[in-house]
């Protein structure tokens, strides 16, 4: 029996998830609706509060554990990832939860993300993409676009952006998806999926910053059929209501068509679950950044070996061969000798 299997003692509410802090962010900032949302989504995993813990960095999206009433860690600036990693490995009995943005988990914090994700740690990873630094007030972050006028960048970015989601496919997690944070039932339904699944889960969710980058995804928001390309596993590739699709050119690569064009016969089939990260990776690529048609949903869920087991598995080893407890002989290991 795993921990989601287990039933909580009593049953919860939203409202068990929800802390006595005040909500301290902008009016009509985004991180409101993702917050409601994971309140609203706990209660559905039957774990009981004591044994979930959010851990995040620094930004806006990390003041997320004070407003969770379970346990939280508030750390430091891109060191979430490492953080829950060692929350993971050494108390397989908890839900672990990382909340982090473009900015903290994509800067100083890239190099933890993509370890956690590439040693399939058993973490959920949450990461907040408004495309903007908000809590230092507006400078450039490694997903603004080419060109991004702001404080830090006066005459426009210079930087080629990161997709996060290729980033995440790349570093070959085991459950990748994407979200909007308006889109309550869908980002409901990837965070529960995601909170569920055994092994490092990413989740990128498209995230408004009204103050300094207001209007990133409009495309998305205001033309959700012309622009979302919802991905279902097992289902073709389409969107526009049916009239457009994603066909494989021979070479590989991805393209957007007319149905009437090709015929649905030509269109690619989703495959979530295929081992070899390749067309997910094609997926992503459709749009590096969200000024139109965009792939939004599941890309990547498979199964892999989890870190915290293979550690727990190679202490119990350890233990078994040399003995529980004998100090002396995990000091010396065997690349001692005695010198007479």
């Amino acid at each position: 029996m795993t921990l989601l299997d287990q039933p909580a003692q009593l049953p919860l509410t939203k409202k068990d998830f929800t802390s006595d802090q005040e909500v301290r962010w902008c009016p009509g900032c985004g991180d409101y609706a993702i917050l409601s949302t994971v309140q609203g989504v706990m209660p559905d995993l039957g774990v009981a509060r004591e044994n979930i813990v959010f851990v995040s960095g620094i930004g806006c999206s990390s003041r997320f554990p004070y407003y969770m009433d379970t346990y939280g860690f508030h750390s430091i600036h891109g060191r979430a990832p490492a953080i829950a990693t060692g929350i993971s490995a050494t108390r397989p009995d908890l839900k672990v939860i990382v909340v982090t943005g473009d900015g903290d988990g994509l800067s100083i914090g890239g190099n933890h993300l993509i370890h956690a994700l590439r040693r399939n740690v058993d973490l959920t990873i949450i990461l907040f993409n408004n495309q903007i630094y908000g809590l230092t007030k507006g400078q450039y972050s490694p997903t603004s676009e080419l060109g991004k006028i702001t404080k830090s960048t006066p005459f426009g970015s210079l930087d080629h952006p990161f997709n996060p989601v290729s980033l995440a496919l790349g570093a070959e997690a085991t459950f990748v998806a994407r979200s909007l944070d308006t889109e309550r039932e869908h980002l409901a339904a990837t965070v529960e999926a995601a909170t569920r699944h055994r092994g490092a889960s990413f989740v990128e969710v498209y995230q408004n910053c009204n103050i300094f980058n207001d209007g990133a995804f409009a495309a998305l928001k205001d033309d959700p059929e012309g622009n979302q390309i919802r991905l279902a596993h097992g289902r073709p590739v389409v969107f526009a209501g049916g009239a457009r699709g994603v066909v494989q050119d021979p070479t590989g690569g991805l393209r957007i068509v007319e149905v009437a064009e090709v015929g649905e016969d030509a269109l690619l089939v989703h495959d979530a679950h295929r081992d070899d990260p390749t067309l997910a990776f094609a997926l992503s690529r459709l749009a590096h950044t969200p000024m139109g048609p965009t792939p939004v949903g599941l890309f990547r869920q498979v199964d892999r070996p989890v870190y915290g087991d293979l550690v727990q598995a190679q202490l119990a080893d350890a233990t078994a061969a040399r003995g529980r407890g004998d100090l002396e002989v995990l000091l010396a290991g065997q690349d001692t000798w005695v010198v007479d």
